[in-house]
């Protein structure tokens, strides 16, 4: 048994790719080895910024001798069928095998060595490798058939043993020598086997393992920031992208200017985070302090105090003009950002982005006057109004990311109400809470899907670029947090008037909101079944009371009396469908003297029917399910001694009448023939 070493050395690899490229490295070298009869005891991945390493440990020298079964034509079949067959195997017509009239190929696959086969293997996973961004390069880029690799590979290491896998890819032949550290070893270095990889290139400042870089960034970083009476603010994407950035991964310590602070944290935080990939820190009070933790890729000589003054500059030039930005701002007050607006275009066909503030303050103060009328509707025309206003702003020009938190910031400082300046900050955020946030982010939100829908833009299979599932999700889960008792129908329906009464059919949209509710619920563990049950009555478009009624059903339908009283609605659901309805005039009173089974059923419904309605009306679902299961035990004794299908007519016409009667009970709590048995 012998450990595999690949190495792929390649100019920058970007961080984001290289936790899947190290991934999709080893599953593609999995099913290669699988192909062939080959499991490795265990493969061990790694990914620096310019290699994509692994070691599959425990392969034989060589493969096992296998064979391989293909079924053919029956013995019968023309010659023209077999002849096929003997063209495509490869065999003679006396090495077929005949079982049961039919004839087999056994196709006999000596042993190779595995070296043969990784040789073949890896140029295949090179050029067969899936990453969502290629390029070619050099004079072969010319042709469409030459190499494609994230950047322009350079070295190929592949070593079964002590052994070298021989493989040549676009003129790039393997061998036993990689490269050190870009800085402190860039000379060659040869690698004797699998064994000693990991500490050879750790001798030679790069750290393959990314998990091993994380730790160190983590843990110097911690301690960088005690040392001066700060703490990191966690951020382990930044951990994982910085160790996507390093093969030697060295934490500094930095400060800048405490004039800086004046601007808002947020716009501090993200310059740090997004635009240099440092480390934010807080002090003890949780305050945003002064000075940030950037991750060197060197070993300095002067203990990194060149790269942290070169890093506190670039900074300090970034800083400048965000607070140049705020200040300026500042100037005017945010309605005054509303007249840019209108040369600022919503999309194509939907007027401008000042019409949708319009349309979002209207909506927004209809929505709180019908649903809130207590908490002040002119607030949410208000906040309605300023929503999209700091897309106006040079800070958010610069800083897209910051639309809305800065719009919040600039109505504070203009005495806008705290309901206003609420709504303005979670207006992009998924579940928004407070009444009226609420009321504006769902006005921004059913707006944009009724412009959409209205056009005929709608997501199609995978493909949603315009995030319409993702807004009307996040209305779901606004009206779900917020415990809003709204009309999603009536909402639509002001929102067409909006948009000079859009061409649209509700119901599709509210079709929409239904399979969204599905995929949210999931999660919850509500069956989508239920969901359609309630859905499918019509006229219930609450979500509150919607899924208060799901939730009783799946409750109910968990019970024997459920199980059995879905059975029986089915059993009269079929019959009716069956004998194709009820009879015009039929009732289900009837003119005979009723069987005793077939009076108890009466009876029953009699009692149950205006309980569950009355239950429904009064919004106690659990109510409305315990009174339809008082149906349960009438319904089994009367299909097991009524015959529905009477010969006297009368009869049977008032039986039927007496199984819809049933399904409209039923009805009136859900539509259970939507319900999966």
């Amino acid at each position: 048994m012998a450990d595999f070493l690949l190495e792929l050395l390649s100019e920058e690899i970007p961080a984001r790719m290289q936790e899947k490229a190290s991934a999709d490295l080893a599953r593609m070298l999995g099913d290669e080895l699988a192909k062939a009869g080959v499991v490795a005891e265990k493969i061990t991945s790694y990914v620096t910024p310019r290699r994509l390493a692994l070691i599959a440990h425990g392969l034989p020298v060589e493969t096992a001798a296998s064979s391989e079964e293909i079924k053919g034509p029956k013995a019968s079949a023309p010659p023209q069928a077999l002849e096929g067959f003997l063209r495509k195997t490869g065999i003679t017509r006396e090495q077929l095998v005949e079982r049961d009239g039919v004839l087999f190929a056994v196709i006999e696959k000596p042993g190779r060595s595995t070296i043969e086969l990784l040789s073949q293997a890896v140029p295949a996973i090179i050029r067969a490798f899936p990453w969502p961004k290629s390029m070619r390069w050099g004079t072969a880029s010319s042709s469409t058939s030459s190499l494609r690799w994230v950047r322009p590979l350079q070295g190929i290491v592949a070593l079964l043993g002590e052994a070298i896998v021989p493989i040549e890819v676009d003129g790039i032949v393997s061998g036993a020598a990689t490269v050190g550290h870009r800085f402190h070893h860039p000379g060659q270095i040869t690698i004797g086997s699998a064994a000693d990889y990991v500490e050879k290139l750790r001798a030679c400042h790069v750290i393959v393992d990314p998990a091993e870089r994380r730790d160190i960034i983590r843990t110097r970083a911690a301690e960088l920031a005690a040392a001066a009476g700060l703490v990191v603010v966690e951020d382990e994407g930044l951990v994982a992208e910085n160790a996507g950035l390093t093969e030697w991964p060295v934490p500094l310590l930095g400060h800048f200017d405490p004039a800086f602070l004046a601007v808002p944290r947020e716009v501090i935080q993200l310059t740090l985070r997004t635009n240099q990939k440092y480390f934010v820190l807080n002090d003890g009070e949780g305050r945003l302090a002064p000075a940030f933790i950037c991750t060197a890729n060197i070993s300095a000589k002067d203990g990194g105090e060149g790269i942290v003054a070169g890093n506190g500059k670039v900074l300090a030039a970034r800083l400048s003009d965000a607070k140049f930005f705020w200040e300026q701002d500042l100037k005017a007050p945010l309605e005054a950002y509303l007249p840019k607006l209108e040369s600022m275009l919503f999309y194509e066909g939907m007027g401008t982005l000042r019409e949708k503030a319009d349309r979002i303050s209207s909506l927004a103060g209809w929505i709180a006057a019908v649903y809130f009328p207590d908490r002040e509707p002119e607030t949410a025309r208000r906040a309605g109004l300023l929503a999209k206003a700091d897309l106006a702003t040079g800070m958010v020009g610069e800083f897209p990311e910051l639309q809305g938190i800065m719009g919040a910031y600039y109505a504070e400082r203009g005495g806008e109400k705290p309901g206003a300046i609420s709504a303005l900050r979670q207006q992009y955020v998924a579940a928004v809470e407070g009444c009226i946030p609420a009321c504006v982010a769902l006005a921004d939100r059913i707006d944009t899907l009724v412009a959409f829908f209205a056009r005929g833009i709608k997501p199609t299979g995978s493909k949603d670029p315009f995030a319409l599932r993702r807004a009307a999700l996040q209305i779901i889960q606004t009206i779900l947090v917020n415990g809003t008792r709204a009309s999603l129908g009536a909402m639509i329906e002001q929102a067409k008037l909006g948009l000079g009464g859009a061409t649209l059919d509700t119901a599709e949209l509210l079709d929409f909101f239904a399979d969204r509710l599905k995929v949210q619920q999931r999660e919850a563990g509500v069956r989508h079944d239920l969901i359609d049950a309630v859905f499918a009555l019509g006229g219930e478009d609450d979500l509150v009371r919607l899924l208060a009624r799901v939730e009783a059903l799946q409750a109910f339908v968990a019970t024997e009396d459920g199980v059995n009283l879905l059975a029986g609605y089915k059993r009269a659901a079929n019959i009716l469908k069956k004998e194709g309805g009820v009879p015009a005039g039929a009732t289900a009173k009837p003119d005979y003297e009723p069987e005793p089974a077939e009076k108890a059923l009466i009876d029953a419904l009699e009692a149950a029917e205006p309980r569950a309605a009355a239950a429904v009306e009064a919004e106690d679902f659990g109510a409305a399910m315990s009174a339809l299961a008082s149906l349960r035990g009438p319904i089994d004794a009367f299909f097991e001694a009524v015959i529905v299908n009477d010969p006297i007519e009368a009869k049977r016409n008032t039986r039927l009448a007496l199984l819809e009667k049933i399904r409209a009970a039923v009805h009136n709590v859900a539509d259970f023939s939507k319900i999966e048995a």
